[in-house]
């Protein structure tokens, strides 16, 4: 019935030239001033111009196949990203010329909003419309079910606060605070949504896990009009304000994102950790699930668990509008 996956994110640049044009592709039809775009500009140069996010998102594709190919299912994985190459319609004109049809769709974000999960889902509708125009035909795809609370996506985060935890000096072991990170949306999308409760979820998942009981949910990556709620506190307030307070030591965890891109290398190693420096406030950064191997049993999970829901019959096809 499926005869292949499609992993589904946000696409990165992959060198200096990429930059701008990446830029331009993630912010077209927002109001954005030509200031703040060289500001983003930036945060990319200081890495080279080179995303992480790109062969991160690749390797655990490649993780995923081999574990579906143990489990006698050997369906290949493709990856196609929003905003950079491979771009998704590119990525599914290269399915449909090898013979895919029926494909499950893997989004590379744990928890549900319009921007992390629901706008994906428009894009690879709308990479679809390209197929047709171009070719005449279609590939369904069957997107998994949430995997926020999955046993092994907490175990991988919670191994990953632990070994982070270890790079701490002893003393404060006891006195260290967990502070999950996830990238803050508009509140009007945030009531929409589950995305606040599922990353809360997450969290208290992964901190009983780790043994660690005081702990607590910020955001990073804010964007969009001052003047505009987002949903708060910023990490960077957050840890001015609780140092003043008494917090004597952090452990960082990016639960709400599952490669350490950019925009976790810049706002938690660069900015975080530069506010902790000047504080004198000890931090480790836990580093998101990337391709752990526990992350990658999860994805073939998940992915077969879809294959099972629907041994019986294939899954109705999506219908362009």
């Amino acid at each position: 019935m499926f005869d292949s996956v499609l992993l589904v994110s946000f696409g990165g640049p992959q060198g200096p030239g990429d930059i701008r044009p990446f830029l331009e592709r993630v912010l077209r039809g927002r109001r954005v001033t030509p200031e703040r775009i060289e500001e983003v500009a930036h945060h990319y140069e200081l890495f080279g111009g080179v995303s992480p996010l790109t062969e991160l998102t690749k390797r655990q594709g490649e993780g995923l196949r081999q574990r579906l190919a143990a489990a006698d299912y050997p369906l290949p994985v493709y990856v196609g990203m929003r905003n950079w190459n491979p771009l998704l319609a590119d990525t599914l004109a290269e399915m449909y010329a090898d013979g895919a049809r029926h494909a499950i769709g893997f989004i590379t974000a744990a928890h549900h909003s319009y921007s992390s999960c629901q706008q994906y889902r428009e894009n690879v509708r709308d990479a679809r419309g390209v197929l047709r125009d171009s070719t005449g035909g279609d590939i369904d795809v069957t997107f998994v079910n949430s995997w926020f609370d999955h046993p092994l996506f907490i175990e991988a985060n919670a191994v990953h606060v632990r070994e982070a935890l270890a790079t701490l000096p002893a003393h404060v072991h006891g006195a260290t605070r967990l502070v999950f990170t996830a990238h803050s949306i508009p509140m009007t999308m945030s009531e929409s949504s589950r995305y606040r409760e599922q990353l809360l979820e997450s969290a208290a998942l992964v901190s009983q896990q780790a043994a660690i009981s005081d702990w607590a949910l910020v955001y990073q990556s804010r964007s969009g009009r001052p003047g505009d709620p987002w949903l708060e506190p910023d990490i960077c307030d957050y840890l001015r304000r609780e140092h003043e307070a008494g917090l004597r030591a952090v452990v960082v965890c990016p639960i709400g994102f599952v490669c350490d891109h950019i925009e976790v290398l810049y706002d938690l190693d660069h900015e975080a950790a530069g506010v902790c420096r000047e504080l004198g406030l000890p931090m480790a950064r836990a580093e998101a699930v990337n391709d752990d191997e526990r992350f990658i049993e999860m994805m073939a999970d998940v992915v077969l668990r879809t294959i099972q829901r629907y041994q019986r019959g294939r899954p109705l096809p999506i219908v362009a509008p």
